[in-house]
């Protein structure tokens, strides 16, 4: 729910570039958690003028046994009608529990590095090949 109010009230007034650190741990659930501070995940977001998003960052989390935890958990919100919550993948975590080095990663999609660039008020200004709707 607070995430809801920050995006709604909070976030389109940022007016200058802004590093946003330190996430809770249940919007998270592939980020690795904070060793000083469990609660928060390793994760930044860089968000410009009226808070558009321009790239999101964080450490994988490699431990199998949180990792499992939190998927299960985020199982649970889908089967509770969230439609943002991951799947369980009993795969993922098989891997997982035959090690995995720490790792982590940057994404920022082109379409939002041209939204920017171009100075265009909605990403599907920048997209080249839109999702079109059925004509009927």
């Amino acid at each position: 729910m607070l995430d809801d109010v920050y995006k709604h009230f909070v976030r389109p007034k940022i007016i200058q570039p802004l590093f946003m650190t330190d996430h809770p741990v249940e919007l998270s659930p592939l980020a690795k958690r904070k060793e000083d501070n469990p609660d928060y995940v390793e994760r930044m977001q860089l968000l410009l003028a009226g808070g558009f998003e321009l790239c999101n960052a964080f450490s994988e989390l490699n431990d199998p046994i949180d990792q499992e935890e939190r998927l299960r958990e985020q199982e649970h919100l889908l089967e509770t009608g969230d439609e943002e919550a991951q799947r369980y993948d009993e795969d993922f975590i098989c891997a997982l529990k035959h090690g995995m080095p720490p790792t982590a990663g940057l994404g920022m999609g082109i379409d939002r590095l041209v939204t920017l660039l171009t100075d265009s008020h909605n990403l599907k200004e920048a997209i080249l090949f839109p999702t079109l709707k059925p004509e009927k």
